[in-house]
C-alpha cells in the first residue's frame, strides 16, 4: 500500500492550524479546522472534559481567551494512516503544553498523547474526532505574577476573566 503523502501533509497542517489558533485567539480560523458533528475527549490529571459538535466545543475552548491567560500547545511526532479510500484518516499525535491562569493563580505544564479522526470533505480535511490522555501533568500554585514581556491576550480585545475563572 502506498502513503498518500499529499493526504498526510495537508492533515499535519489542519492539526498545526488547529493549535495555532487555539493559542492565538482566532474563533474562524479555529472553527473552519472542524467538522460540524466534531466530539472531543480531553483526560488529563485534573480534569475530565467532553463535548459534542462544533458549537459545543468551540464554547469550551473560547473559555481560555481572556487576559488572565497564557498558553502554549505543541503538537509533534505525527502518526497519520489515510483510508485506502482517501476519505478518513487517523492521527496520533505527541503534545507538549504549558499555561498560565492568573484567575486562579495556577500553571499547568505536561504532555499527552492525542488520537484523532478526520474526514474529507469537499476536499477539505477537517477534525472530526480529537481526544487525548495525560502522560503526566504538573498543576501548581504560583505566589507571584510571572513576567511576561510579551502577552498577547493581554493586548487583544478580550474578557478580563474567563467563566468560572
Amino acid at each position: 500500500m502506498a502513503l498518500r503523502l499529499e493526504d498526510i501533509e495537508l492533515i499535519k497542517q489542519l492539526k498545526h492550524r488547529y493549535m495555532r489558533c487555539l493559542d492565538s485567539a482566532d474563533p474562524e480560523g479555529l472553527k473552519a479546522t472542524m467538522h460540524p458533528d466534531l466530539t472531543i475527549d480531553y483526560i488529563g490529571g485534573s480534569y475530565h472534559i467532553k463535548a459534542d459538535g462544533r458549537d459545543q466545543v468551540m464554547q469550551m475552548l473560547s473559555g481560555m481567551w481572556n487576559k488572565k491567560y497564557a498558553g502554549s500547545h505543541i503538537v509533534h511526532h505525527p502518526e497519520i494512516d489515510v483510508a485506502e479510500d482517501g476519505l478518513t484518516a487517523t492521527g496520533i499525535w505527541y503534545l507538549t503544553d504549558y499555561a498560565l491562569n492568573f484567575n486562579i493563580n495556577k500553571s499547568t505544564q505536561g504532555a499527552a498523547i492525542y488520537r484523532d479522526k478526520y474526514v474529507k470533505e469537499n476536499g477539505r480535511w477537517l477534525i472530526h474526532h480529537s481526544g487525548y490522555t495525560r502522560l503526566w501533568e504538573r498543576f501548581e500554585d504560583f505566589d507571584k505574577k510571572p513576567n511576561l514581556p510579551a502577552h498577547l491576550f493581554a493586548t487583544m480585545d478580550l474578557p478580563e476573566t474567563q467563566p468560572g475563572g
